[in-house]
């Protein structure tokens, strides 16, 4: 299986090679296939999977090409690759625009991947206080900013009614970029007078 897998690798650099040049190595019991070290195409079992994008979106449809699946841990699992059959072999312009849309569509993914801050990244953010985050909903640097600290406090109380102040202040530093201690004095009393109000009026802050 392994000969036929590396017949399929040489194969497909051949065809592809408009698109770069393509390395690959051993990934998921099989092998990846990347332009620029971006991962577009995988192959298993001999046969040539592509990265399942929008832009192939109608092809996948029209053609009900079966996705890759692998086994993990007892359990059938699919990848976000769909299969190329001898079809799609026989069209070789076919096939280098689906690639093509396969990478640039991966290329893509990793540029918003890279360029989104992790909460931890953040000042104030610890591991505990990430992770509650996440439970909470709030996976990213991005959704915090965009959902403000008040959303996001909210939505810790709600698991949390014991949510101190000091977590309103740790989440405005994080969104801003400082430390909770030297928030301006202006800015921890607006919060401070917010917090005070949902709990001496016993507010249900959901």
């Amino acid at each position: 299986m392994e000969d036929i897998s590396h017949q399929r690798i040489y194969q497909s650099c051949e065809w592809l090679a408009p698109l770069g040049d393509i390395c690959y190595r051993a990934h998921f019991g099989g092998y990846s296939l990347s332009v620029d070290k971006t991962v577009f195409a995988m192959v298993a079992g001999g046969e040539l999977y592509l990265r399942a994008c929008e832009e192939s979106a109608h092809y996948t449809v029209t053609r009900q090409a079966p996705m890759l699946m692998f086994n993990k841990r007892g359990r059938r699992v699919s990848l976000n690759y769909y299969f190329v059959d001898e079809r799609l072999w026989g069209d070789r312009a076919l096939l280098l625009e689906l690639s093509a849309f396969s990478l640039s569509a991966a290329k893509r993914e990793k540029i918003e991947r890279t360029t989104r801050l992790r909460l931890r990244d953040l000042p104030n953010l610890t591991f505990q206080l990430e992770a509650l985050l996440h439970d909470a909903g709030v996976l990213d640097a991005h959704t915090l900013r965009l959902l403000g600290a008040k959303a996001c406090w909210l939505r810790l109380r709600k698991m949390n009614q014991q949510l101190s102040v000091k977590v309103l202040f740790a989440l405005e530093g994080a969104i801003i970029g400082l430390h909770e201690a030297a928030l301006p004095a202006n800015k921890r009393q607006e919060l401070l007078e917010w917090f005070n109000e949902l709990v001496t009026k016993g507010n249900k802050p959901y």
